[in-house]
């Protein structure tokens, strides 16, 4: 037993495991949003708040988590953000007050911030540089993999649990793998870690940050990714037939799923993750103007969400290839978490004003700039690394 928990690869996957659980903190609200508004009762619009205050930790402090796993050490912050996470489900298990279950949600969102900022950094870490593709590209399924997870076992659970029953379950998983991965990780010398930076030294890191193109490329690039995929999940569904629209809500998501663990994979080999993550956007950006000419179709959504896979891995991937030190890694990680909350929490409202205008011309168009405007910042950044490497 103990040479497994050893293994690289059985912690890589374990990890891979434990962001699951911090993606089924999203999944486990939204999958029975419906019942829990019914549950709740006149909340009005307030009810939004049940799936989006998780998101507000990450656009808040995504980046400060990377300088808090700097100072706690990311293995610490990864245990401690999974216990904090099952004990918020064990919290919700027992269905509080409304503005109780809010707070639940935003205390939620530190658990969440802790796993998906330490989680990747820990992979890339185990991992050999040979692997380290194929492990990243792994822990960019977690979000849909959860997502389809929780949505086929939802109906069970509400049938036999009832509302209390996927918080409950969700406790259980999360504790267990916090206890399993204290065990399985290597404890990590503290000795070296600075003080704890005040709140100028916060700022200036932020700026540096964003302002590095080593440490900044990956979440600038991921920016855009985020302000179309979960808005396009939303809008290109309702575009297509009636009786279509169940297989085009399920099939995008995981067409981008196999995309990024099968070509995904293979580009990586030979081609640097940066690279991939434009071809995915030009890719994308040709099925766009497929789109913009011949209408909506199920199967031209779909091959989209392939393309865009490709984006997802290779957008972990290049953190590691970008970054030498543990310390720009988290930095890295944390600036993918803050700008993928922003770009989930910016990119549905504007999205679904743009298709209710004009989805002919305007949704196209919509797409079309982030991905331009991607790709130009990450060929922008690509020149700012060679004339920094350059210096």
């Amino acid at each position: 037993m103990s040479s497994i928990l050893r293994s690289p690869l059985f912690k890589v996957l374990a990890l891979w495991a434990a962001g699951l659980g911090a993606a089924a903190q999203f999944a486990k609200i939204v999958v029975i949003f419906p019942e829990l508004q019914a549950y709740y009762g006149e909340t009005g619009a307030a009810s939004g708040y049940l799936v989006s205050l998780i998101s507000v930790m990450g656009m808040v402090l995504g980046l400060v988590a990377g300088l808090i796993a700097i100072q706690l050490g990311v293995r610490r912050l990864l245990i401690s953000g999974l216990y904090l996470g099952a004990a918020v489900s064990a919290w919700q298990t027992m269905l509080p007050g409304f503005e109780w279950m809010l707070a639940s949600r935003l205390l939620e969102g530190v658990s969440h911030l802790a796993i998906v900022v330490s989680a990747p950094t820990l992979i890339a870490q185990l991992s050999t540089p040979r692997h380290q593709p194929k492990a990243l590209t792994l822990w960019g399924t977690y979000f849909g993999v959860a997502f389809a997870g929780i949505a086929l076992a939802a109906p069970f659970v509400l049938q036999t649990a009832g509302l209390g029953g996927l918080p409950a379950i969700h406790a259980v998983y999360m504790a267990f793998f916090a206890v399993l991965l204290t065990f399985a990780l290597p404890t990590e010398d503290h000795r070296a870690a600075p003080p704890w930076p005040s709140p100028a030294d916060i700022f200036r890191r932020h700026v540096a940050a964003y302002a590095s193109p080593f440490i900044a490329a990956p979440a600038l690039g991921w920016l855009f990714y985020t302000l179309t995929f979960v808005s396009m999940l939303t809008v290109l569904p309702t575009m297509v037939d009636p009786s279509q629209r169940a297989f085009a809500a399920a099939a995008m998501p995981m067409a981008s799923i196999v995309s990024s663990m099968t070509l995904g994979n293979l580009l990586l080999g030979p081609f640097r993750a940066v690279t991939v993550i434009i071809t995915g956007f030009i890719i994308a950006i040709a099925l766009i103007l497929v789109f913009l000419f011949t209408g909506p179709g199920v199967w031209l959504f779909i091959a989209l969400f392939a393309a865009l896979g490709l984006v997802q891995g290779a957008t972990f991937a290049a953190v590691p290839q970008l970054n030498i030190s543990l310390e720009d890694r988290a930095l890295a990680n944390g600036g993918i978490a803050q700008t993928g909350n922003i770009g989930n929490a910016l990119g549905t409202p504007a999205l679904l004003a743009v298709a209710s205008t004009d989805p002919a011309i305007g949704l196209p168009a919509m797409l079309i700039g982030c991905y331009v405007i991607a790709i130009a910042v990450h060929l922008y950044q690509a020149r700012s690394r060679i004339r920094a490497q350059k210096a």
